[in-house]
Order: structure tokens, then sequence, then C-alpha cells
């Protein structure tokens, strides 16, 4: 018995690909497999592909921004550290460990990542601390292979 398709006419795929995404990705997957690109939708499947590499470093930023959110943090306000906090740091060193180890050519593309992330963190530090932005500085307060450091956590700042 031969296998029958859930698959829409070759002429629906971009239909289907704005009324059911779901569908859309097997009957995508299944093209694939089946080695028949004729029918396939490859400008949405393109714009798919080049989305998951966006979400891949966007993930790698996002891990950055946590780790230097929670390090202007503890700088600015060593006293109120908490075990939350560590913990962010500690969960999102590992989680940008595993961006880079799943995705290599994501390495070159650190040093600007962290830089974007931590323009991003000290915005969010005035928010979460209540501090004005110049508690924050313009430059960097540790160096990227701090932040990727499991070993590192800042000095408070003399008084």
């Amino acid at each position: 018995m031969a296998k029958r398709s859930l698959a829409p006419a070759p002429d629906a795929a971009t239909d289907l690909y704005e009324t059911d995404f779901y569908a859309w990705t097997l009957r995508q997957a299944e093209l694939l497999r089946s080695g028949d690109l004729s029918q396939a939708d490859r400008a949405n499947l393109a714009e798919e592909i080049e989305t998951l590499g966006r979400s891949e470093r966007a993930a790698l930023r996002s891990a950055y921004r946590l780790v230097a959110l929670h390090l202007l943090k503890l700088i600015a306000q060593p006293a109120r550290a908490s075990r939350s906090w560590l913990g962010t740091i500690a969960r999102e060193r590992a989680h940008a460990a595993r961006v880079l180890a799943d995705n290599p050519s994501l390495k070159p593309q650190r040093e600007t990542l962290f830089h974007q992330a931590y323009q991003d963190a000290r915005k969010e530090a005035v928010a979460e601390t209540g501090l004005p932005l110049t508690s924050f500085p313009v430059d960097p307060a540790f160096e990227l292979a701090d932040l990727e450091n499991d070993g590192f956590l800042p000095d408070a700042p003399a008084r």
C-alpha cells in the first residue's frame, strides 16, 4: 500500500506557509527527503533556514546579555548579591558554551555579540537596580574572556 501524502497541491505551498505553518513544514520536509525540489517552496525554505541561523546568533547574544547584566549588578550592588544572580550567571555561561559548541561558526562573532549584549545589559541594569545609567560604564567593565570564564566573578569596587 502506497504511503498517502498529507501534503496539498504544490501550487498551494505559499498559501499553506501563511495559513498552516506546521503543515507547510511537514510538506517541505517530505519534498526534501524525496528529492522532489521542483515542488519545494524554495523561497520560504531559504528564509526559514536563515531564520534558524539568526536564532542561534540571538541565543548567544541573549546568554551574553544575561551574564553581563548579572555581573554588572554584582559590581554595582555587591551587598544585594543572591544565589539567584549566581545561578543565572552559571546557567547562561553554560548556555553560551553549548551554543558555541553546536555552532562553531559563531566564534568569530563573539566579540561583536558581547559588545552588543553589554550595551543592552547596561540599560537593563538601570531598570533592575534603580541606579542611573552613569553607574554602569559605557566600555565593558570586564572582558569577553571574563564573561565566559566559569571562575570569574567581579570584585566589589573600592569605596
